[in-house]
């Protein structure tokens, strides 16, 4: 019978590749169009790998927790002649061209060598792949500021970054890093428990070092909780506290859509849609969920989408598409008793609005003229320091007090 391949599909606009984490089916067994075969897993999120039509699996191509890139053929179904041909013109895309191909293309001098540059499996700081870049380090400091190709070499077999050697101190001369350092370094570690990083640890990790690229601010303040917790009474479902800190966000830069302006080259990029993401955390790392048309969207209903995503976390099922865009994120670190922090935005937004756990402190009240209790919690906003100042920062970050201070606004 003809064969039908099963492709690894694009599984986000970023995304080149992902890792075997579940085969459901075997040769042999019957299978129904649209039907979860294989899990992979990303650096975002657990997705499921469907049948391109129904028939029989023939052969499985791919092992567990192997990784393959996006167009790979992970096995082949026994279709029907009809289906066979409905698919006929999904092929896999053609491998790679070679060196002396490449070349072939490239005009240049007789006297002139082509070469074609490599890409390095070493990442930098700024997300890129260039094994010849370092870390910006003072001239005093005594940690891994010069490194020799051989330790280079060794770096990129090991998938490491010149941030994992920053404390490695260098023996050789000009506190060169030589091989006998990075080898003790090793030896160090591999006498410690350790274990490889889940893909989507390595992605929070990616993520919040491209960011630290940026110059980033952090101011905060204090916010009366009483008459939110008030108006949660009364409502039904019952929003939490980081779902009223999202709306009033959203009302916030509604009113101000500059204040979440993202700075790109030499241009400051603007949108009109107030998109913003809540930071929920997944088994091994944090899932950041965009809440589309936060400003238009009611309470109860970001309540109930944000019980649904609650669930898909739990499962690692929040796909990329979910998480993609968005000018801002809201963290209720507050939940871990936290009162205080310096959230990272990330690398796409400009905008991280931070709450922490409320507590009970007395209030001076000018109409009775004494101090009465009150529950109080810090509000904390970090930002991109390119596009925001700390005025404009300051005056988003009060409106969206005034906000929280006035529920029934939202």
């Amino acid at each position: 019978m003809p064969q039908v391949p099963i492709i690894m599909p694009q599984l986000g606009e970023s995304i080149a590749e992902a890792t075997i984490v579940d085969i459901k089916v075997k040769p042999g067994d019957e299978v129904a169009e649209d039907q979860e075969i294989i899990d992979v897993e990303t650096n975002k999120a657990v997705m499921g790998v469907t049948t391109p039509c129904k028939g029989k699996i023939d052969k499985i191509s791919v092992q567990l927790k192997e990784t393959y890139p996006v167009g790979a053929v992970l096995g082949y179904v026994e279709a029907s002649e009809q289906d066979a041909a409905r698919f006929a013109k999904n092929r896999p895309p053609p491998p790679p061209q070679t060196e002396e191909e490449v070349a072939e293309e490239i005009p240049a001098r007789a006297d002139q060598e082509v070469k074609v540059a490599r890409p390095s499996r070493l990442p930098t700081e700024d997300g890129n792949r260039d094994s010849g870049s370092t870390l910006p380090v003072p001239v005093i400091t005594k940690g891994a500021t010069f490194m020799s190709p051989r330790v280079r070499a060794r770096m990129t077999e090991l998938h490491l970054t010149n941030a994992d050697l920053a404390g490695v101190m260098g023996t050789g001369a000009g506190n060169r890093v030589t091989i006998k350092d990075l080898e003790s370094f090793l030896h160090k570690i591999e006498s410690q428990e350790v274990q490889e990083a889940s893909k989507i640890r390595s992605g929070v990790a990616d993520a919040m070092r491209r960011s630290w690229t940026r110059p980033l601010s952090t101011i905060g303040a204090s916010v009366h909780l009483d008459p939110v917790l008030e108006d949660r009474k009364s409502r039904d479902p019952k929003p939490g506290l980081g779902l009223y800190a999202l709306r009033a966000l959203a009302f916030a830069l509604k009113e101000n859509p500059a204040a979440a302006a993202k700075f790109i080259g030499n241009r400051v990029v603007q949108t009109d849609l107030v998109d913003i993401g809540i930071a929920v955390e997944a088994e091994d790392g944090i899932m950041v969920p965009i809440m589309r048309g936060a400003d238009k969207t009611s309470l109860a209903d970001l309540t109930t989408k944000y019980k649904e995503l609650i669930e898909l976390a739990r499962q690692r099922r929040i796909s990329p598409d979910m998480q993609a865009g968005g000018i801002a994120t809201v963290s209720n670190f507050g939940i871990f008793g936290m009162e205080w922090g310096t959230p990272i935005p990330l690398p796409d937004q400009t905008l991280l609005l931070g709450l922490g756990a409320g507590k009970k402190v007395p209030s001076w009240n000018e109409a009775k003229n004494e101090f009465l209790p009150a529950t109080e919690a810090q509000i904390i906003l970090s930002f991109d320091h390119r596009s925001i100042d700390g005025g404009g920062a300051s005056r988003l970050l009060k409106r969206v007090i005034e906000l929280l201070e006035n529920p029934k606004e939202l």
